[in-house]
């Protein structure tokens, strides 16, 4: 194993680390992909975040073979078909965080309360249909939820967040929670005024540089 290889599988523990650090996850229901070689790299199922080490991440070609001393997250199927259906991916971070499953849970979307939602790439989050966990009809769901999006709920189950590399990725997951937040909190007084699709469309363009830039990361 190469050290790009190490570092490439050290950084998605970091990044499972860091979604129970910021709180967007529990226990290991989360799972962290990156695109890398003729494949991605994830995270396995069901291990504990903290016994981690680089070899226990599992390699998945994009034909589905593995290679890995453990399985992988139940949940690869949609990791892999979304970066095969979107080339500019190169990381996927799935977690239940307790905002984005509550709204998922009641099947909504995340309307454009708040221009933020802008940086998921549309004017609201959708909520993709229920289906059992690591189904291909979920994959399915899910791929076309993210549809010209960055970010999307699944019901009863949880949030996606894709990006350029792991760090973007990160970084549109909490801010999805927060906007999941912010939603939640207005529902309790009514339903919120909607910013309008050509609001959002402006804002689009005003922050087409806006939030984390890409930081030397390997693909």
């Amino acid at each position: 194993m190469t050290v790009s290889d190490l570092e490439a599988r050290q950084a998605i523990i970091d990044a499972c680390l860091e979604m129970n650090a910021l709180g967007i996850n529990q226990g290991t229901s989360g799972n962290v992909s990156r695109r890398h070689g003729e494949g991605m790299l994830i995270s396995p199922t069901s291990t504990p975040y903290e016994t981690l080490v680089p070899e226990d991440i599992v390699f998945m070609a994009w034909d589905g073979e593995v290679d890995g001393r453990l399985p992988p997250s139940s949940e690869w199927r949609f990791h892999l078909d979304i970066m095969k259906a979107r080339p500019e991916v190169n990381a996927v971070v799935h977690a239940h965080p307790t905002y984005c499953t509550t709204i998922a849970i009641m099947g909504r979307k995340i309307p454009a309360i708040h221009y933020m939602v802008a940086v998921a790439g549309g004017s609201d989050i959708r909520c993709a249909p229920y289906a059992t966990f690591g189904t291909a009809e979920l994959s399915a769901y899910a791929v076309e939820a993210l549809r010209d999006r960055k970010a999307c709920l699944l019901a009863q189950h949880g949030m996606i967040a894709v990006g350029s590399n792991l760090s973007q990725a990160m970084w549109l997951a909490v801010e999805v929670e927060t906007l999941a937040r912010q939603y939640h909190g207005c529902l309790q007084l009514g339903e919120p005024p909607i910013l309008s699709e050509e609001e959002i469309e402006n804002v689009i363009k005003r922050m087409a540089s806006y939030g984390l830039r890409d930081k030397e990361e390997a693909a």
